[in-house]
């Protein structure tokens, strides 16, 4: 087994060819799965416009997403379902999510560079930044993938439970949302171990 490197450690003799940006979509959600990303950027193919995800519109986003695609050395989605969610916490399934993301990766990184300040386990060096999506382009880029994959996702939740209004809230506890929740109730993809949902399971 391989131990997990020392955290924090300065790194100085990994080029940006072997270091992935990582980022996560949908922590804060009271439905749906938990999503992360692990991108490679190539130096030698840039992406103009780059930015944290939330501060893209979403044709914006979906523009930047596809020449992640194309432009990328490698790049990975995973998620977490709404169980693991349930059965982990939701840290510890974003984590796993993570965690996934990046050994899905075509190209092994020899370093991670994660949004945040929880470090996911990887078997491969790791530091975390904070606001990273907002100043480390391999992490915007895995932000946008991220969040285009979860919001793809709500769309198919959409579809199948329409009335809870999930393509206009995204699955976020809006007053629109927990109006929806309490006249319907849960669905299957609704987080049972957040508050919102497990408060209106026990009444």
């Amino acid at each position: 087994m391989r131990m997990q490197p020392d955290l924090f450690d300065p790194i100085d003799d990994i080029d940006a060819a072997a270091t992935a940006g990582v980022d996560e979509a949908g922590r804060g959600p009271l439905a749906g799965a938990v999503y992360a990303a692990a991108v490679i950027l190539d130096p030698a193919r840039p992406i103009a416009g780059l930015a944290d995800s939330k501060v893209l519109t979403a044709s914006r986003r979906e523009q930047l997403a596809q020449l992640v695609r194309e432009r990328a050395l490698a790049w990975c989605i995973a998620c977490a379902s709404v169980q693991e969610i349930d059965r982990l916490n939701i840290l510890k399934a974003t984590l796993l999510a993570m965690q996934r993301a990046v050994d899905g990766l075509a190209v092994a990184p020899q370093l991670a560079l994660v949004d945040g300040n929880q470090p996911p386990r990887l078997r491969c060096a790791v530091q975390t930044v904070v606001k990273g999506d907002q100043t480390v382009p391999a992490i915007s880029a895995a932000s946008i993938l991220a969040t285009t994959a979860r919001d793809a996702d709500l769309m198919r939740l959409h579809a199948l439970y329409p009335q809870y209004a999930f393509d206009r809230h995204k699955g976020y506890g809006t007053a629109e949302h927990l109006s929806l929740l309490r006249q319907h109730g849960p669905c299957p993809e609704h987080r049972r171990s957040f508050a919102p949902v497990k408060a209106m399971l026990q009444t």
